[in-house]
């Protein structure tokens, strides 16, 4: 809006944005680093794909001041070939986690975009993400594990919190439980305690709505007051770990229901909230798409087609 407060926010994430040194992040080009400590400088780890960092990508390549070359968005690609293939009955793009699926969609719209690997493969990252939710859900239904509470409508694996690090027995056999980890389902990651996050589930709205509506209404019936609160969802459940002489690193055990969390996390409620306007009218979606910087990087990437085709809408006053 064209408001004195709206302007100042504007002027204020531009003015972040263009000092970013993206190039400096750069420890071992073309590719961009996962980060950098003061005390022991870079992290051994770099930003590859396929996973979150799409938006990384994004603002690097379209920054005005400190723009990365493309070379860094085929360098990211390059790891692809690892991760395609067949996964619960869905052929996409894998990571294991939901939220890799989730995190860029929640600013880029990517319906109708495609970059070289998706053109190649006939699809868009959005229909992607939606394959990988549907996977999540056949997993749920498959259940391989024989956890207590999986099926058609409560489904999602993603990192959350979980109710602790220890080892019990569930089903006559040893089962690993833990607390904040990146749970998740595909061939290249698979990591399931029997705890679910809604927020897997429900940040997918916009991917599948016809699936993700009634795990939303199956949450709240199946698990009422003790899941959702004053803020919407509780991190996570897990209906199978019902033991209740084991420390808990937070939550609690409901009697016929089993743990759930006591907290809300941002990183999760965030994507819920935004997916769920996405879905509603693509809000974030429509200020993204007549933003410079992101079709710059989205266009220095290589994508092409759809809503890149056409004209930007004006650009709000700053």
């Amino acid at each position: 809006r064209d408001t004195r407060a709206e302007k100042e926010i504007r002027d204020l994430a531009e003015q972040i944005y263009r000092r970013v040194e993206w190039t400096w992040a750069q420890n071992r080009p073309p590719i961009v680093s996962h980060g950098w400590r003061p005390e022991t400088g870079f992290l051994r780890f770099d930003w590859r794909g396929y996973n979150e960092a799409i938006l990384v990508y994004i603002l690097a390549l379209g920054s005005p001041t400190h723009a990365i070359e493309p070379e860094a968005w085929k360098e990211w690609l390059k790891t692809y070939k690892d991760h395609w293939g067949t996964f619960s009955g869905q052929e996409f793009l894998s990571f294991g986690p939901m939220f890799g699926h989730q995190y860029s969609h929640v600013w880029i719209d990517f319906r109708g975009i495609q970059d070289e690997y998706m053109r190649e493969k006939g699809i868009d990252y959005f229909e992607n993400s939606r394959r990988a939710a549907y996977a999540h859900r056949e997993y749920s239904i498959q259940n391989p594990m024989r956890w207590r509470g999986y099926d058609s409508e409560i489904w999602g694996l993603t990192a959350c919190d979980g109710p602790a690090d220890t080892v019990q027995i569930f089903n006559n056999e040893e089962r690993g439980f833990f607390t904040y980890a990146a749970r998740g389902t595909a061939a290249t990651h698979l990591l399931d305690d029997g705890t679910i996050a809604p927020t897997a589930a429900v940040a997918s709205i916009a991917f599948a709505p016809e699936i993700v509506i009634p795990t939303i209404r199956a949450f709240r019936v199946r698990f009422g007051e003790n899941l959702y609160q004053k803020y919407g969802f509780l991190d996570a459940v897990n209906p199978s770990f019902t033991f209740t002489n084991v420390p808990l690193r937070h939550g609690k055990i409901v009697e016929n229901i089993g743990w759930i969390d006591n907290d809300y996390l941002s990183i999760d409620q965030g994507p819920i909230v935004a997916m769920i306007e996405n879905y509603r009218s693509g809000l974030v979606w429509k200020l993204m798409q007549r933003h410079p910087h992101i079709r710059r990087g989205l266009e220095r990437a290589g994508f092409t087609g759809g809503w890149l085709a056409q004209p930007p809408p004006p650009q709000p006053s700053s």
